[in-house]
């Protein structure tokens, strides 16, 4: 009699996966978490077996491991039956709901999309505002909730800052490991003559730029589209009123859009007073 070897024989099909059926996420739990809590003042209640989170008349299961890693984490905290998000939860919650490579970038920067002009045409880039003082300055209201800076001045001041890298004046912060290629002899001077023609212009434009703006107002310019610094410690520096370095600034990208063609009127005088001053003893800066 001849044996059948049953480990051939063809398996019958097991159950097919449900259309639209995903995967468990392991972190879909603590995003639900985070998002309930950070929507307002949350209380803790508990049902048998059950804890719930209320937040007024909307309520939500949680589960007490779940609960117990936020607070040893120290995402969240709890005062009797009251339950507070921390600092660090609505950034993680940011990157939890981002996902992918560019989560990171989403917790750490505050990203947009805007239109650049890329090799001859406009398209739509993706920027991080918080790379440069100008991007966190282009988010500044005034009372009315309108731009402090208009759009006009941020490219101006852009448009310094990229003069000012392409000429080489940026002071570096490391030592330089490339070989130097000079075509001067040993004591001699290089100075201009090792500029590329590149840079030679960029110096050009840069030079022209800040005589229109004038010597009152391109130090203010300089230090925070170049160098970077903050409204505060320009003031810091150069011992200027509270809160009158950004009447400055604007007035300085102002008469750089002007001297760019960029945006805005263009005939308009813009003046600098410093006869009247605000409650805070700053100076006001406005139009003729």
């Amino acid at each position: 009699m001849e044996r059948i070897d049953r480990s051939r024989a063809p398996k019958k099909p097991g159950p097919l996966p449900l259309a639209g059926m995903e995967r468990p996420d392991p972190a879909r739990g603590l995003v639900r978490l985070l998002g309930f809590v950070l929507g307002g003042p949350v209380t803790l209640v508990e049902e048998g077996d059950r804890l719930l989170m209320q937040r007024g008349s909307l309520s939500r299961e949680v589960a007490p491991a779940l609960l117990s890693h936020c607070l040893s984490q120290g995402l969240l905290a709890r005062e009797g039956d009251r339950l507070r998000p921390l600092a660090p939860a609505r950034p993680l919650l940011k990157r939890l709901l981002t996902g992918g490579a560019e989560s990171h970038r989403a917790q750490h920067g505050l990203i947009a999309t805007e239109e650049r002009l890329v090799e001859g045409e406009r398209r739509p880039v993706t920027v991080n505002r918080q790379e440069s003082v100008l991007g966190t300055l282009a988010l500044m209201k005034d009372r009315e909730g309108e731009p402090w800076f208009s759009a006009g001045a941020v490219a101006a001041g852009e448009r310094l800052a990229r003069d000012f890298t392409f000429a080489g004046l940026q002071p570096r912060m490391t030592a330089r490991w490339e070989p130097r290629l000079s075509t001067c002899g040993k004591g001699m001077r290089g100075g201009q003559a090792e500029l590329s023609d590149h840079q030679i212009d960029a110096r050009r434009r840069l030079n022209a730029a800040l005589e229109a703006v004038g010597p009152e107002l391109s130090g203010a310019a300089l230090d925070v589209c170049c160098f970077g610094k903050g409204l505060e410690q320009v003031e810091r520096e150069r011992q200027w009123p509270a809160r009158s370095a950004k009447l400055m600034l604007r007035t300085a990208l102002q008469l750089l859009a002007r001297h760019y063609g960029i945006g805005g009127d263009q005939t308009a005088p813009i003046s600098l007073s410093f006869a009247s001053t605000s409650a805070e003893g700053s100076p006001v800066i406005g139009r003729r």
